[in-house]
């Protein structure tokens, strides 16, 4: 099977794990959603954990990309981090999905071990960029970390929201809230 072939089973898993979860992940669709059996996915693929391990990292990876992408944008940490509720804006303008890591993160005692870790390393990702994007707008340091913690919980909180009502509209005056109330950087 052909990197490509890979590739698209990721990027249909995503979808998948976006729209219902780890607990959604079958090789079945996945392969028909692809246009190949099954059984070939476990080319690449020994089972369920690694592909769900395999599809959160990826996730958290181009998360980290997109982090560092909105940071560089300007190089004003302010309006990078004004920016940042948009990555998970994305996901629901996509036929109401959820940050992937996010809704994995609700099935956690469900994971094996190998989807959990990689779950966790997408909020560390996220917790310790906006602890820099902070830092670099002179928020006090004994206040970063708590702060960057309650960003992140409050944005994929605000998400869950948007997502139960399929109201892109929640989101942002949520959103908007949370810079109103000063939680993000105006």
């Amino acid at each position: 099977m052909s990197d490509n072939a890979k590739e698209a089973i990721l990027a249909a898993a995503r979808r998948t794990a976006q729209a219902h979860g780890y607990g959604g992940l079958n090789f079945r669709d996945i392969g028909a959603e692809v246009g190949i059996k099954a059984a070939s996915i476990y080319h690449h693929f020994p089972g369920k954990a690694e592909l769900g391990a395999a599809v959160a990292r990826r996730y958290w990876e181009d998360t980290a990309a997109n982090l560092e992408a909105l940071s560089k944008a300007d190089g004003n940490p302010r309006k990078a981090l004004r920016a940042y509720p948009g990555l998970f804006r994305r996901s629901l303008e996509q036929d109401n999905r959820m940050c992937l890591c996010s809704f994995m993160a609700a099935e956690y005692d469900d994971l094996p071990d190998a989807v959990k870790t990689e779950v966790q390393a997408f909020a560390d990702v996220n917790v310790a960029w906006l602890t820099r994007m902070l830092a670099a707008a002179s928020v006090p340091a004994s206040k970063r970390e708590a702060r960057a913690r309650a960003i992140y919980a409050a944005v994929a909180g605000a998400q869950l929201m948007a997502r139960s009502r399929a109201d892109l509209k929640l989101f942002d005056a949520l959103i908007e809230s949370f810079r109103g109330s000063g939680l993000i950087p105006a």
